[in-house]
């Protein structure tokens, strides 16, 4: 019997999948894709005089084809989970020649922050083969000392248990189109802790000590991949959807501790909102459920772990986790010059995560903020964004990211 509150979630990303299938009507041809090569279109480096430098020579279509297209920042961020925080985020973006239909992007970030964790990821879009093969990584290590606030949707701050672990994560995925802008691939996936150590309250027994601490654990296994996207830039979509399935085994004989499923459903929806402008209406529905199995303490689905660590805006990361998650968040992206320069962003999400031993989705947990936008490369619509987001309890936390978050 599937929960009622599981039931209207999932039929989230059901209506994205229907309402996309009217994009037929948005033929992308090369004029279009480049609709953002506007003459008035300023980016950061116009603005510092650096427009005519050669890395970021003027817009052709020829320049396009053959990029690449490098965006950089440091910045410093706060949450809760990290407290002050450094942080160097450098996008390289490029399209395949004589084919500009797709955007490739790599992206990597590294941080440190004043609790003493650091960590560096890299993900990746690539496209390749006249956009016949798609390559999508999410490769990162982790030193992160943190907090665990214990299973399900009811937890409260109080209950946070101070952890300490080391961690590696492989995610690398290979696709092929069979028809236009659908995809279907095969995956390695790879989760490896060590050093796992917990230092409870006195005289309390947490959740994590519950559902068994190790101090390794590795979750290794291999997934089958669909994905749907016709978006033309993933990292600023202006229009168009998006739908990613993953099914992913995890068994010993590839190395994991344990045998366990998963299954991911991801999907986007974009609209110009109103009409006729440049004002954008997004819509995100991420849903993660494990079966078949037990999955470690930390492989269980948690707010602020996807691939690029962007559910939960307004929670600290890791704050809600349990056997399975579902996630809904709308954004609202806006300009605040005509040039394109400065932009804004609102939004909302909700979440919930099913209870351990029931399984039951008991409560509904929101989140709210707002952003600012700074246009770095108009080539590829890289913006800087900064967020700073709301949550129950008191949460809240600022984020800096490279392009938009979904």
């Amino acid at each position: 019997m599937i929960d009622p509150l599981i039931r209207k979630w999932l039929i989230v990303p059901i209506i994205i999948l229907i309402s996309g299938s009217n994009s037929g009507i948005y033929s992308q041809t090369k004029q279009d894709s480049l609709k953002f090569q506007q003459h008035n279109s300023k980016d950061l480096f116009d603005v510092m005089g650096l427009g005519n430098a050669k890395l970021f020579s003027q817009d052709t279509i020829h320049n396009i084809g053959s990029g690449p297209f490098l965006s950089f920042v440091p910045a410093v961020g706060y949450s809760q989970s990290t407290g002050l925080t450094a942080v160097l985020i450098n996008n390289l973006s490029f399209y395949n020649r004589n084919y500009i239909e797709k955007l490739s992007s790599v992206q990597t970030s590294c941080f440190y922050t004043l609790y003493h964790q650091y960590w560096t990821t890299i993900n990746s879009n690539i496209f390749l083969k006249r956009l016949k093969l798609n390559l999508v990584g999410d490769w990162r290590i982790y030193r992160f000392p943190t907090k665990t606030y214990g299973l399900g949707s009811e937890t409260n701050t109080s209950q946070a248990e101070k952890i300490n672990y080391y961690n590696v994560r492989i995610h690398q995925l290979l696709q092929h189109e069979f028809c236009k802008n659908t995809f279907l691939g095969i995956g390695y996936n790879l989760d490896y802790y060590w050093k796992i150590r917990e230092f409870p309250r006195i005289s309390v027994i947490s959740d994590f000590q519950k559902y068994g601490i190790t101090k390794r654990s590795s979750s290794s296994g291999v997934s089958l991949d669909f994905l749907y996207d016709d978006r033309t830039n993933s990292i600023n979509p202006d229009k168009g959807n998006y739908l990613s399935f993953q099914y992913r085994v995890n068994r010993t004989i590839f190395g994991s501790d344990s045998n366990w499923q998963s299954i991911i459903l991801d999907a986007r929806k974009y609209f110009n909102f109103p009409l006729n402008t440049s004002n954008i209406l997004a819509f995100w529905s991420y849903n993660y459920f494990t079966f078949s199995g037990k999955p470690p303490y930390l492989d269980l689905p948690s707010i602020g772990w996807d691939a690029y660590n962007n559910t939960g805006r307004g929670y600290a990361q890791g704050r809600f986790r349990g056997p399975n998650l579902v996630y809904l968040e709308g954004e609202y992206r806006f300009t605040l010059t005509s040039n394109g320069l400065l932009g804004g962003v609102v939004f909302l999400n909700e979440e919930s995560v099913s209870e351990w031993l029931t399984n039951n989705f008991n409560d509904v947990i929101p989140g709210y903020g707002f952003g600012i936008r700074l246009k770095l490369n108009k080539h590829s619509k890289v913006n800087l964004a900064i967020d700073y987001g709301f949550g129950i309890q008191g949460s809240q936390g600022l984020s800096f990211n490279l392009g938009e978050l979904f």
